[in-house]
This record gives C-alpha cells, structure tokens and sequence, in this order.
C-alpha cells in the first residue's frame, strides 16, 4: 500500500456525486507542489484525483472550493492511464483521501475550511 502526506491546492471545487449503490463521493483535484523552481520561478506540480466517501464527503464537499489549501493523507495511491483528447494516452496519480485538514487561507474574506 501506498501512502501519501503532504499540503496541496484544490484545483477546482469538489465534486458530490453519489454512486449506483447510494454511496456519497466527492472527487477532488489535489495539486501538489515540489522541488526547485525552475527557470520560469514556479516549481513542478504533481496533479492527483482524490476521493472522500460516505458521511464526510457529504459533510466536506461545500468547504472543499477551488484554490483552497489542505493537508490531506491518500491511501491506495496509484498511477492509471487514459487516453487524452488528442488520443494519446496519459497517465494520472489517484487515491483516497483517509484524513484532511485545513491549512492557513491565503485568501482573506473566503468561506473558511472545515476539519475532520
């Protein structure tokens, strides 16, 4: 199993859906930053699709908005591929998201994150 820990940026708000069997899901566009800047002064950005099921994703998926910053724990963590538009294929790290925390809002004046 792999695990991973680590601050990023919501990518865009989450997304609520519930699955044939009635389960709650809220995916999630994590981005995480690491290394050194490069010549452009931005460091790399690790894209990852993120999960939170059941009770919680009904809970957190209001709070969980494009921009904001979270500390997240993902479990199950692996690499899928899919065919871009282009029709190359690509490939995209995924997991589920066990633990999440708010970080500090950089961004005064938005609607706060909750903690679980």
């Amino acid at each position: 199993m792999i695990q991973l820990f680590g601050l990023a940026r919501l990518g865009r708000d989450a997304e609520l859906r519930s699955t044939s069997g009635g389960d709650s899901v809220a995916s999630l566009s994590l981005a995480f930053n690491y290394g050194r800047k490069g010549d452009d002064g931005k460091k790399p950005t690790q894209w990852v699709d993120g999960s939170i099921w059941g009770k919680r994703a009904e809970a957190l998926a209001p709070y969980l908005t494009k921009g904001s910053l979270v500390t997240v724990t993902i479990e199950d963590a692996h690499i899928e591929t899919f065919k871009k538009s282009d029709g190359s294929e690509g490939t995209k790290l995924i997991g589920r998201v066990t633990a999440r925390a708010g970080a500090p809002d950089r961004h005064p004046g938005r609607r706060p994150t909750a903690h679980c």
